[in-house]
C-alpha cells in the first residue's frame, strides 16, 4: 500500500489492528502508523498503556482485547470494522517470553501459557483478519507475524518460546498461501534485541546465556528502528510482500550462534 493507499489505489488513509499495543514492539509500531497517516485500532489486555500509546491521536481506536479469548477478538475487529469500514494490516505482535528452563524443568501450565499467547492467539486474529479481508471492498490487506530470531536458532533454556515462534513461521506461510486468491498477503518480521524493557537485561548486569554456557552482554538496537521495518513491510504496494525479514542489532551473537 505504498503511499498508504488502499488496495483499489484510493487515498483514504488505511486501517491497522496492532496487537500488543501498550508497551514496547507493538507501541512504537503503533506510534509510527499513527505518524504514518494510519488508522490504528489498539489492542491489549490493560487499558491504561493503550491510552498512554494513543495519546491524543484521533486516529487511534482503544480497543481493550485478550487476544487469546476468541469472542475478545472477534470484537476487536467488529468494533474497528465498525469505526472504519475495513482492517488492511494487522500486526499480529502480542507475546510472552515463558520461563528459562530446560525441557525437563518446564511445567504443563508455563508451556500451555506461552502457546496460549504466543500461537493460539496470534491465529485467532489471523483469523478473524482473514475473515474480514475478505468480506471487505476492496478485497484484500496485509497481515505481518511478529516472530523472532528464536524462530531460526533458540536461545538456551527457551523450549516453550523457541517453538511457538518456529510455529509462527508454519502460520506466516500457511497464511500466504490460503490468502493469494483473496488478495491476502503474510509476512514475517524477526526481530533481534531491540531495546524494549524485556531485552534490556542483554545489554546490562550479567547479559544473556549463551550456547556454550557463558553469560555475555549483547548489543541491543532502538526499537524504532524496528517499527520502521513494521511500517515498510505495512507500506509496500498490494503486488508485492515481505514474507521473511531478519533485524538485529549490529554485531549481536546471532550468526554463528552456538
Amino acid at each position: 500500500m505504498t503511499n498508504r493507499n488502499l488496495t483499489d489505489g484510493t487515498h483514504s488513509a488505511p486501517v491497522a489492528v496492532v496487537t500488543g499495543a501498550g508497551s514496547g514492539i507493538g507501541r512504537a509500531v503503533a506510534e509510527a502508523m499513527l505518524s504514518a497517516g494510519y488508522r490504528v485500532a489498539l489492542a491489549g489486555r490493560r487499558e491504561a498503556p493503550l491510552r498512554e500509546t494513543a495519546g491524543a491521536n484521533a486516529n487511534a481506536l482503544v480497543v481493550p482485547t485478550d487476544v487469546t479469548v476468541a469472542d475478545e477478538v472477534k470484537r476487536l475487529f467488529d468494533r474497528t470494522v465498525e469505526e472504519w469500514g475495513r482492517v488492511d494490516v494487522l500486526f499480529n505482535n502480542a507475546g510472552i517470553p515463558g520461563p528459562a528452563v530446560s525441557v525437563d524443568d518446564l511445567n504443563e501450565a508455563d508451556w500451555d501459557a506461552v502457546v496460549a499467547v504466543n500461537l493460539s492467539a496470534a491465529m485467532l486474529c489471523a483469523r478473524e483478519a482473514v475473515r474480514t479481508m475478505k468480506r471487505q471492498t476492496p478485497q484484500g490487506g496485509r497481515i505481518i507475524n511478529n516472530g523472532s530470531i528464536a524462530a531460526h536458532s533458540p536461545r538456551p533454556q527457551s523450549v516453550a518460546y523457541a517453538t511457538t515462534k518456529h510455529a509462527i513461521t508454519g502460520l506466516t506461510k500457511s497464511i500466504e498461501l490460503d490468502g493469494r486468491k483473496f488478495q491476502i498477503s503474510c509476512g514475517q518480521i524477526d526481530i533481534g534485541n531491540t531495546a524494549t524493557q524485556i531485552a534490556t537485561v542483554l545489554a546490562t548486569g550479567s547479559g544473556a546465556k549463551q550456547a556454550d554456557g557463558s553469560t555475555m552482554r549483547e548489543p541491543v538496537f532502538p526499537v524504532e528502528d524496528a517499527a520502521r521495518a513494521v511500517l515498510f513491510m505495512a507500506d509496500l504496494p498490494a503486488s508485492s510482500n515481505v514474507l521473511s525479514m531478519v533485524i538485529t542489532a549490529a554485531g549481536m551473537p546471532f550468526v554463528g550462534r552456538g
